[in-house]
């Protein structure tokens, strides 16, 4: 069994790769099959963000295994105007709906109840399959990677950091 541990920058090159859908990279232990067949057990620290599609992994035996994100049945939402899209996220939101927030467009794991209440809010309302990478959220916290154009995102959270004065 191929066992892993840790977590490292992405890498030009790989040795294995591992395609899991959104649900598996965001667990810290897991069973899964490599893509060439081979056995491998996630063995990561607790309470970090789930993996991202391209990052890294080094397995025990020193080999470096890159992550991709699995296509999944996917609702792809957008709406008439900028409020209506707010609104259809306000109420995906108030139902704590793992989200994936584009310019102009929301993505969630497809639902056939909350298709039917974003169609009635207005919301047009497409599937399709895509890999699926979710907001974290302000109280995520912990692990996160900047990519290109994202550096504004590379902090720690500063939420619930009790006794800690800014």
């Amino acid at each position: 069994m191929l066992v892993i541990r840790h977590r490292i920058e992405t890498q030009p090159h790989w040795d294995a790769e591992l395609e899991l859908n959104y649900e598996a990279r965001s667990k810290s232990r897991l069973r899964c099959f490599s893509g060439d067949g081979e056995d491998v057990g996630l063995f990561l620290e607790r309470g970090q963000s789930p993996l991202y599609d391209g990052e890294c992994l080094r397995a025990e035996d020193g080999r470096v295994v890159r992550v991709r994100a699995a296509a999944e049945h996917l609702l792809h939402v957008t709406c008439a105007s900028a409020f209506e899209l707010t609104r259809a996220a306000y109420h995906l939101g108030n139902r704590h709906v793992a989200l994936q927030i584009g310019d102009g467009w929301l993505r969630l794991l497809d639902d056939y109840v909350l298709q039917a209440m974003l169609e009635q809010l207005g919301a047009q309302v497409d599937a399709l399959e895509a890999p699926f990478q979710p907001e974290q959220g302000a109280y995520g916290g912990g692990h996160h990677h900047s990519h290109a154009g994202e550096a504004e995102f590379s902090y720690a959270p500063r939420l619930h950091q009790f006794g800690v004065r800014r």
